[in-house]
């Protein structure tokens, strides 16, 4: 394929060359077509990298009726996101090789690319998850979440332990129990959608909780040259303290950080970014989250570090349920929203209206995450990387509806918000995803989707 007069985030116009194995051939003006060749013109839109989502939860095995893996990469390829990470907290749980089969068997059904990530738990066997193609060690609870799979200290230590052995990265889910607020549940909590509902989940898993337990996570990390990733920092504290845990340990520019051992990163999630209190006020127990939302006030400071370089990854924590299921008392509905076909397209809502650059929401959610992974194929437009490729108008906004999106738990937190949306997804020059924007028909490709760590 060629695809002719793209515009690239840093704002060159380019023809864009895909060969036939599914890499960027080159990245030059004036290409001609070769004989044979489909040419796709691009003129007036961008051509974006395809996003690399390190946090979801697809929720297969053990969960198929909130998600599968082809409703959830369909739901990715429609948003332009060209690689997911799956978590481990699924039933059962991936902690040993034998689970770690199963859930590989079922991800052959993915459109889009994939890494699996094993878990922690007294019972998990390392050395049988360290012999697959394993992506990451974690999400590594902290506190209990999904799963019921949170650790102690003394288990955390020691799984970094056997990561630094093997250099593989770590997930942290970093929340401080001794610090929740029990008090805050105490009471008439009121219904599914009150005010009082969402005040109390986000008072009861207290923001101190968070900040402590990154710190403690990042110390420890530290004292064993082990690389740790924050997973959904919620508080702009808690980005700080990854920000100052890695110029302490670098004393190298901003540039260098992610050649740095032990490297140190953090990820924030749209639903942080673009939600708060006030907003779960109409929410009630759909927006009940782990960590949960934050006051209007520090939502504003997450972004304004997003916006400033100190956030290094936009990842989504999808997270989906049923709508039956969120519909229950405070206490009893399950923890998480639904998030990776809405990432791109809030972000570069972001970019049109001057909030962010495009070249800081590129970075965000393709190219440092490819990086700070190890994931050398990824993540950029040029030559010798993967065509996983994302085709958008970002001059063509649109309201986010959950009767138009595609994960199988059929709502949104986002909705009446806007999002730009991609036209054409491509998965190793592989359409995966196609829309018409005159009238919005779209169809998909079949399941074309790898372990990046076996490409």
């Amino acid at each position: 394929m060629l695809i002719t007069g793209a515009t690239l985030a840093d704002g060159r116009v380019r023809d864009v060359r895909i060969g036939d194995d599914g890499r960027i051939d080159a990245v030059a003006e004036g290409l001609g077509a070769d004989a044979g060749e489909s040419v796709l013109e691009a003129r007036g839109r961008h051509l974006l990298p395809g996003a690399v989502d390190v946090h979801v939860h697809f929720r297969e095995p053990g969960g198929s009726h909130k998600e599968t893996w082809g409703s959830g990469s369909r739901s990715a390829a429609a948003g332009g996101v060209t690689t997911v990470v799956d978590q481990p907290n699924t039933s059962p749980p991936t902690v040993d090789g034998e689970a770690f089969d199963e859930k590989a068997a079922l991800a052959a059904e993915s459109l889009v690319d994939y890494g699996i990530n094993g878990g922690v738990t007294p019972d998990w066997d390392p050395n049988g998850l360290f012999d697959r193609s394993l992506f990451a060690l974690g999400e590594v609870f902290l506190a209990d979440s999904t799963g019921d799979m949170g650790i102690d200290a003394d288990l955390f230590a020691d799984a970094l332990d056997e990561a630094s052995a093997r250099d593989v990265p770590v997930t942290v889910h970093a929340e401080d129990a001794t610090l929740f607020d029990d008090g805050a549940l105490d009471g008439d909590l009121g219904g599914v959608g009150t005010a009082a509902t969402a005040d109390a989940w986000s008072a009861y898993r207290t923001a101190d909780a968070e900040v402590a337990a990154v710190e403690r996570a990042l110390a420890a990390a530290a004292d064993r040259d082990a690389q740790v990733h924050v997973a959904h920092t919620s508080t702009p504290e808690a980005v700080d303290a990854v920000v100052a845990a890695r110029e302490d340990g670098s004393g190298e520019g901003d540039a260098e950080r992610f050649d740095d051992s032990p490297r140190v990163t953090c990820e924030v999630t749209p639903h942080h970014l673009y939600l708060s209190r006030e907003r779960a006020r109409s929410l009630g127990t759909f927006g009940r989250m782990n960590p949960p939302l934050r006051s209007e006030e520090r939502r504003e400071a997450l972004f304004a570090r997003l916006a400033a370089g100190d956030v290094d990854v936009v990842a989504t924590d999808h997270a989906p349920h049923t709508v039956e299921e969120k519909r229950r008392e405070l206490v009893d509905a399950p923890s998480g929203v639904p998030g990776v076909e809405t990432l791109y397209p809030l972000l570069l809502e972001s970019a049109r209206t001057g909030e962010l650059s495009l070249e800081r929401v590129r970075d965000v959610v393709a190219a440092n995450p490819a990086e700070i992974f190890g994931l050398d194929r990824k993540g950029r437009v040029a030559a010798g990387r993967d065509a996983d490729l994302v085709l958008v108008d970002t001059a063509d906004p649109r309201e986010i509806e959950a009767a138009a999106l595609h994960s199988a738990c059929a709502w949104t937190p986002f909705e009446g918000l806007r999002g730009v949306f991609p036209e054409v997804t491509l998965v190793r020059g592989e359409v995966v995803y196609e829309r018409d924007p005159s009238t919005g028909a779209s169809s998909f490709g079949e399941p074309v989707g790898r372990n990046v760590r076996k490409s």
